[in-house]
């Protein structure tokens, strides 16, 4: 069971003092079987009039703050050790329900499931359907496996990744007709696809592990993570990262899952002031074993 520390600071600089409005922070791990918050600090200059935390519709710990003093720096600093035991790759057997595609989610979960196996976004000229489709066997009923497989890797190999420094997630479409995105854009893709097959999907924020060898080839560190969960009856939720061609949690950090990546925004918040007071934001993401972190 690794041990490993998460170290993530942002800042933001004006030209002169402002007042700030209402800030929402969701950095803290998602406590769960696989991932065990052992610690967890959350540092904020200047100092909140109010800091209190929430869960939201999803079950996220969410911190909002409140602020009187005014400051022309904003500093946000979390900190958290977790143990993180994450499971083998999952594998379905012919006795499971969803083993072979396409099938059905059990009456009792399906209200549960509908906003994931919605669309959320235009597909008008099937575009999107038709690249997810391109996964099924021409002839008979697909390995389920083989479909979430094949779209893992295939965004992975497809698709070229790229910081992109525009606020928010690109459109689906965008994403298939550039052929290039971020993790986010990646992960919004995936689901969107999965959605057109009636597949429950949902999006996921967090962090990723990069071992210091950096053997594994991972893109995405240095900045929150995005991946994706799957539903699937008897399985739960599995997961899949195809920025990186993941599947399962190994170096993958849970911190929120939502329907749509809008909803799982690490730092929101206001400033008062002109907008011209804005001078930029620093971030720094730093994801060490425990171990290495106390040596340091």
């Amino acid at each position: 069971m690794p041990l490993l520390t998460i170290h993530h600071k942002t800042e933001y600089r004006y030209t002169h003092n402002v007042a700030f409005g209402e800030h929402r922070v969701m950095l803290r791990p998602r406590d769960s079987h696989d991932l065990r918050v052992l610690s967890s600090e959350l540092e904020i200059a200047p100092k909140p009039a109010s800091l209190r935390w929430i869960h939201d519709v999803f079950g996220n710990s969410v911190a909002i703050a409140t602020f009187e003093e005014r400051a022309d720096r904003l500093s946000i600093v979390s900190t958290a050790t977790i143990e993180h035991s994450p499971a083998e790759e999952f594998a379905l057997t012919a006795d499971d329900p969803a083993y072979f595609y396409p099938f059905v989610y059990d009456d009792e979960e399906f209200p549960d499931l509908v906003q994931f196996i919605t669309p959320q976004y235009g597909d008008p000229n099937g575009e999107l359907s038709a690249w997810a489709r391109k996964f099924l066997d021409a002839e008979g009923a697909t390995p389920t496996f083989n479909i979430l497989s094949g779209i893992t890797h295939g965004i992975r190999n497809e698709f070229t990744y790229r910081k992109r420094h525009e606020h928010g997630t690109q459109h689906p479409l965008d994403t298939l007709q550039t052929g290039s995105g971020t993790c986010r854009d990646f992960a919004l893709f995936m689901i969107e696809a999965l959605r057109r097959l009636g597949i429950a999907a949902r999006f996921v924020s967090g962090y990723i592990f990069i071992p210091g060898d950096r053997a594994h080839g991972y893109v995405g560190g240095g900045n929150t993570h995005a991946w994706v969960q799957v539903y699937l009856p008897s399985a739960g939720w599995i997961e899949f990262d195809p920025t990186n061609g993941i599947i399962g949690t190994r170096d993958l950090i849970r911190v929120a899952v939502a329907r749509d990546p809008r909803q799982a925004i690490p730092l929101h918040g206001t400033y008062l002031g002109s907008a011209d007071a804005f001078v930029g934001m620093d971030v720094s993401i730093n994801v060490v074993s425990a171990s290495e972190d106390a040596g340091v």
